[in-house]
């Protein structure tokens, strides 16, 4: 079976600026593929692309077998793309949003009524229906764009960083809302600044500066590093974290708390440095024990250390 979605050799300019550079990737059906990168990585302008807002300099996109820059009517048929800022109209309330942009997608009232029943299920919105949509909150504006998105039953949606600025809770409740529509077999392509998120993610690719520096599942990626992780507890981290990085041994330290994150080649060798170093600063080692990196970890090693190129 195809991929849903394929990226081939895709690059943007503006100017002398290249905002993405030779992308490719594809998407399969009832997955969540993330693009993760720090503001100005290219996310946006690669979600603009892949939904043919934007047309590359150079690439190619297909969804369901269709070019997307040839036929870009046909694709939109079967997509739902969602901007940072969703369009919203706050003067309408939380229902007539909804059946405003069914109209939009050519749905019938008829059959928008059935369909809401669908949507207000996950959204968990219908307490609100009648509610302006410029009296939500932050992150039930943000589920009622993703239910306009969704009045259409599209089986591809893309989502430009969907949950920036939402509170935690509100976070939890969209990406359930994600992993409920992955399992109905809708492919999902999602854009992030939140390391974390990416975790939830079947597949990921690390954006920086235009170019993806890494993708594969967070396990892979994860594993691909090559080094082993260690976390080092210290009375004054800070001081201990500026003593560290003097040694070659200690690159792509993260500060967490009281506690000092970082790749080593050889653990037991890593910690005797780390006691030397530090214990000639009068800074003591309270703890050393190996753990798991997070994504975040991988990500700021790759960068720090030149490997993003």
């Amino acid at each position: 079976m195809s991929p849903v979605v394929e990226v081939a050799g895709i690059c943007k300019r503006f100017g002398a600026q290249t905002a993405v550079s030779g992308l490719s990737f594809h998407a399969e059906r009832g997955e969540i593929f993330g693009i993760v990168g720090p503001d100005g990585a290219g996310k946006s302008t690669l979600l603009r692309i892949i939904s043919a807002i934007l047309r590359p300099d150079e690439g190619m996109v297909r969804i369901d077998g269709v070019d997307a820059f040839r036929n870009p009517y046909r694709i939109k048929e079967n997509l739902a793309y969602m901007p940072q800022r969703f369009g919203l109209y706050e003067d309408l309330t939380v229902e007539e949003n909804l059946y405003f942009f069914g109209r939009l997608f050519g749905v019938s009232k008829k059959d928008a009524a059935v369909r809401l029943k669908t949507l207000y299920e996950f959204s968990r919105l219908e307490p609100f229906k009648n509610r302006l949509a410029g009296k939500l909150s932050g992150g039930m504006k943000q589920k009622l764009g993703l239910a306009c998105s969704l009045v259409h039953s599209p089986g591809l949606i893309l989502l430009d960083e969907p949950t920036n600025g939402v509170d935690p809770v509100s976070r939890r409740e969209f990406w359930k809302i994600l992993y409920d529509l992955m399992g109905g077999g809708v492919t999902i392509i999602v854009s992030t600044s939140y390391l974390d998120e990416a975790e939830r993610c079947n597949r990921v690719a690390l954006m920086y500066e235009g170019r993806f520096i890494r993708t594969g599942t967070p396990g892979e990626i994860k594993n691909g590093i090559g080094k082993k992780f260690m976390e080092i507890g210290t009375d004054n981290p800070r001081l201990g974290e500026i003593a560290l990085k003097e040694s070659a041994e200690f690159r792509s330290i993260t500060l967490t708390g009281r506690n000092l994150r970082v790749f080593v080649d050889d653990p037991a060798a890593a910690e005797k440095s780390a006691h030397e170093i530090l214990g000639a600063k009068g800074i003591a080692v309270l703890s050393v024990r190996n753990t798991l990196p997070t994504l975040e970890d991988c990500y700021m090693d790759i960068i720090s250390t030149g490997g993003a190129g």
